[in-house]
């Protein structure tokens, strides 16, 4: 008979200072097992990769890593082995190696001055153009990492390695469409016939949602052995929905955002980026308000935009589409959790919309 007085099972606990201490192992992996199959990469240069890597990988919130493991815990009701939570946190490490690539390439892109509260690593002394290369071998190490937590669970790995292709293919589709979106002189000649809300949507989606939400969901169905089906497909209509207010948050803070919190100089207004805030300000502005705009995007001179932004009322328009989405949010958890009958708890979502929401970074 069990004791009636033992005291409950702790509930599963995993901190960002727990998800640190893998990165120590993974790192160490790159420099110690991978790196040495190379010969002929002198010491000079492998100490100048390990310190790319301390730089750009291990830095930010860390959410989309610190995922994969909340969610495997949350579909095995909180109960993982050693060997669970190493697996899922080194895939965790494999997406903030994947960001680092994304963040020190568009950087350059950019010509963003900081990146999570110090300078972008192009513009770090010794640097500059070998970025480049650095944001390729970054994207590479991942390739190494997954081959190695997957073992000899071949179909695991072929798994992951598709959807890391797929997930990063689809994000640089985004990046293509957000860096396009001005065109030069076509702004004063024909307006803003470029920013639409269609393709707004498409930049969100593709640059965003996959990566940031849905490839971590996706990794914790992987290794709970969930690759197909109503589940999966479920989950990642809610996870790409969670993605696009993310991206329009993202918009929002990069305008209004305090550059001390956030850790980056906003730029879209400067880059001509095809924002949320300007295409709600495009539908609102009058004829000589759209004169202003046409004269102001993509220059240095933001303050008048700003101005603009906060007399059109967008901010005010941002908090209740932060409030509406937060309900549609509850309700459309309790959607996919009774579509998939409870195969995907809702503490899967749960924790992931609670970073999201009123998020000030």
């Amino acid at each position: 008979m069990a004791d009636a007085s033992a005291a409950p099972a702790e509930k599963f606990s995993f901190t960002r200072e727990d998800f640190l201490k893998h990165f120590e192992w993974v790192r160490d992996f790159i420099a110690d097992e991978v790196m040495p199959k190379y010969p002929g990469l002198p010491s000079s240069f492998l100490t100048y990769m390990k310190e790319m890597v301390e730089y750009t990988v291990p830095c930010g919130k860390l959410n989309r890593g610190i995922t994969v493991v909340h969610s495997l815990a949350a579909l095995k009701g909180d109960v993982l082995s050693e060997e669970d939570v190493r697996r899922a946190a080194a895939v965790g490490w494999c997406i903030e190696w994947l960001q680092a690539f994304f963040l020190v390439a568009d950087d350059m892109m950019d010509d963003s001055p900081t990146r999570r509260g110090k300078p972008s690593w192009f513009r770090c002394p010794g640097v500059g153009l070998n970025a480049i290369n650095d944001s390729f071998i970054l994207k590479s190490h991942i390739v190494h990492i997954l081959k190695h937590v997957c073992g000899a669970d071949k179909a695991l790995y072929a798994h992951l390695l598709d959807l890391f292709l797929d997930v990063t293919w689809r994000t640089e589709l985004g990046q293509g469409l957000d860096i396009t979106s001005f065109e030069g002189g076509k702004l004063a000649e024909e307006g803003f016939s470029n920013y639409t809300d269609e393709r707004y949507m498409a930049i969100v989606r593709y640059k965003t949602a996959f990566y940031t939400f849905w490839l971590p969901v996706a990794s914790a169905l992987a290794l709970a052995g969930i690759t197909e089906g109503p589940a999966v497909e479920h989950a990642r209509g809610l996870c790409l929905a969670m993605g696009e207010f993310f991206q329009i948050q993202d918009d929002f803070l990069d305008c209004f955002g305090d550059p001390a919190v956030i850790g980056k100089v906003g730029t879209d207004i400067e880059e001509g980026k095809c924002s949320w805030l300007l295409l709600r300000a495009l539908e609102r502005a009058s004829p000589e308000q759209l004169e202003l705009l046409k004269s102001k995007i993509h220059t240095d001179d933001t303050a008048p935009v700003k101005a603009l932004y906060r007399e059109l009322g967008i901010p005010e328009l941002f908090e209740k589409l932060e409030a509406d989405t937060d309900a549609d949010m509850t309700k459309r958890i309790a959607d996919v959790v009774a579509a998939t009958d409870g195969a995907v708890p809702a503490a899967v979502f749960e924790r992931l919309w609670a970073k999201t929401h009123k998020r000030s970074h």
